[in-house]
């Protein structure tokens, strides 16, 4: 097996529990299996038990760490991302990617990057184009073109991101609120989640956020959680939800709902997202 040259680790949270154990710890555990000895890793900003379990992990192979907070960050300041390390001090633009997240996780890729560099592997990376031009479909994607980007006009906006679970959740919700700040418009949801996603522990940090949400299902899967329990869930925790037809049947709804240019978000699962891109782009969705 070849030896890799660095590993990273980006942030963690509680998903896909079935398979990566049930809590952040031992999700830690199990991504800190990425490890070998003698091979220096990255470490993104991570929960305080998920760093304390792969700091064990690392240090019982023998692999050294570089880890945010400790050895490096990355923040926004005055329109600009600046990346801080023992060695360096970068004001770079910041990412084409919207939300907090996407500095922290900005800011882990340079990491990745200068290290790679001081190894001598390839020519010096381009930090500035690859910020600037990065792009990432369904994660937090303004939806301007295609047949149901053309079903919202008059100020209203059309976003698409494939988070599905708590902490994906609370970095949607982040960026709602920060695009809430610079330009204030009614948040409507449309939602379609799996059977075993945590959908209660998602729409929480929506809450006194959205006004509106319109659960929907997702073709070609019967993994799918139904659209009427989903927004029994969503009501449950103080959020206006209905069960519609589909995506389009959703969107309309919303816009009606509202007499006021509006902001939807469609989100709660990649197989949602994969097939209005689809749609968007008039191809045919994979069944999932």
């Amino acid at each position: 097996m070849s030896r890799p040259a660095l590993s990273v680790i980006t942030p963690i949270a509680l998903d896909h529990t079935e398979w990566l154990g049930a809590t952040v710890e031992q999700i830690a555990r199990e991504k800190a299996g990425i490890l070998k000895p003698g091979v220096r890793a990255v470490i993104s900003q991570q929960p305080f038990e998920a760093l304390n379990a792969i700091a064990s992990c690392a240090q019982a192979i023998g692999a050294p760490l570089t880890v945010w907070g400790q050895d490096y960050e990355a923040f926004e300041q005055r329109g600009r991302l600046i990346y801080q390390s023992a060695e360096q001090l970068l004001d770079l633009p910041l990412p084409a990617l919207i939300g907090q997240h996407q500095i922290v996780n900005a800011g882990t890729a340079i990491a990745a990057t200068q290290h790679l560099k001081a190894l001598g592997l390839g020519e010096a990376p381009t930090i500035e184009r690859g910020l600037v031009e990065v792009r990432w479909p369904a994660r937090m994607q303004r939806l301007t073109k295609g047949p149901l980007a053309q079903r919202v006009d008059n100020g209203s906006e059309l976003w698409l991101d494939g988070g599905h679970n708590p902490a994906g959740g609370a970095a949607i919700a982040q960026t709602l609120g920060e695009l809430e700040e610079r330009a204030p418009k009614p948040v409507g949801l449309v939602l379609g989640m799996l059977d075993s996603k945590d959908a209660a522990g998602f729409l929480a940090p929506f809450t006194g956020l959205v006004r509106h949400v319109r659960t929907v299902p997702i073709a070609g899967t019967e993994a799918a959680q139904d659209t009427t329990a989903l927004a029994g869930v969503a009501s449950n925790m103080g959020l206006a939800a209905l069960p519609a037809a589909d995506v389009e049947s959703a969107v309309l709804e919303l816009l009606a709902a509202e007499a006021t240019p509006i902001r939807i978000l469609i989100c709660g699962s990649l197989y949602l997202a994969g097939q209005v891109l689809a749609q968007q782009e008039g191809v045919q969705a994979q069944a999932s």
